[in-house]
């Protein structure tokens, strides 16, 4: 027995995610049936009729999974075929159904769900942090250890699209040994690591003004929008505020609490060293003004981060 029910359902719109779950599935059936006739259904280009033509017994037998991709931009023909496959499904036969989200198609949906179907999820990788446990998982899947900082640096290189976050990971596993810190990543990703909005800020907020202007000229060189530098520089002022307000008690208690990975809390209270109270609440000001300027309420998104960067730098007291 493969343990592939006869209906599977991938919901959810991360690519990446559903394209590994359709070959887990279809390698799983494979194990018990290494003929596996697969035939793949695609809502752009479906006729109606087509599913129940292919779902039709074969006289040469034989196991077989139907792949109907896209059912979210697919049209009544399809939904009906689909409601009525479910209703009546065929034995040696496996229905696998993409749906990338939205109410398209949720009739076809909740009886997939109510006939018993497998429902596996892909849901949207977007944030960093989603995006920075993505690759942990990639690293620990592949049997290697990375650092929190390198996976950072990693995911500000290239995370805007989850694909090459992937095979950034897959990269480094097959091409290096050891612990894969931010000196590996840099070997790989330098020019793209150097560019990021985290270097930026990072020098920043280490009171490094020459530095973090330099870096900031280089990213903007490479084509780093002014707007997620500001919301880089914000988000570390804010989280400097929250573990300097959260006290002494202990890291992974804090850390729950205000719901950051742990090494976040050392990073931020070793970085409190330099900071007061009364400096972090302007700098605050200052990035919700930035914020404005980027967002087009200023003449000149550059001088608004330029300016940020100042004010920022010009509050850090020596520690």
């Amino acid at each position: 027995m493969s343990g592939v029910p006869p209906l599977v359902l991938i919901r959810g719109p991360e690519q990446v995610l559903a394209e590994r779950a359709l070959a887990q599935t279809l390698d799983a059936l494979r194990l018990t049936a290494p003929d596996l006739e697969v035939v793949r259904l695609y809502a752009a280009a479906y006729e109606g009729g087509q599913l129940t033509l292919e779902a039709s017994p074969s006289l040469f037998g034989g196991a077989k999974a139907i792949v109907v991709r896209d059912l979210d931009e697919g049209g009544d023909e399809l939904q009906l075929d689909v409601l009525a496959y479910v209703a009546a499904p065929q034995p040696d036969m496996t229905l696998i159904v993409l749906h990338k989200g939205g109410v398209r198609g949720k009739k076809t949906l909740d009886a997939l769900k109510g006939a018993g179907a497998r429902v596996v999820d892909a849901p949207a990788i977007t944030s960093d942090g989603d995006k920075m446990s993505f690759a942990m998982h990639e690293f620990r899947a592949g049997r290697r250890k990375a650092t929190a900082e390198a996976v950072r640096a990693l995911v500000e290189a290239v995370g805007k699209d989850v694909r090459e976050l992937a095979s950034a990971c897959q990269q480094l596993i097959a091409d290096t040994e050891g612990v894969i810190d931010e000196d590996v990543v840099a070997r790989y990703h330098g020019g793209k690591v150097e560019a990021s909005g985290f270097k930026v800020a990072d020098a920043t907020m280490a009171g490094e003004v020459g530095e973090a202007l330099r870096l900031l000229r280089h990213a903007l060189s490479v084509g780093v929008d002014p707007l997620p530098i500001v919301a880089v520089l914000g988000q570390q002022v804010r989280q400097l505020i929250r573990v300097g307000a959260a006290g002494r008690g202990r890291r992974d208690d804090i850390a729950r609490e205000l719901g950051m990975p742990p090494w976040q809390v050392d990073r931020a209270r070793r970085a409190l060293a330099g900071w007061q109270a009364e400096g972090l609440g302007r700098c605050l000001q200052a990035v919700a003004a930035a914020d404005v300027a980027v967002k087009g309420g200023g003449r000149d998104p550059v001088y608004a981060v330029e300016r940020l960067i100042l004010d920022i730098c010009a509050e850090r007291t020596p520690a």
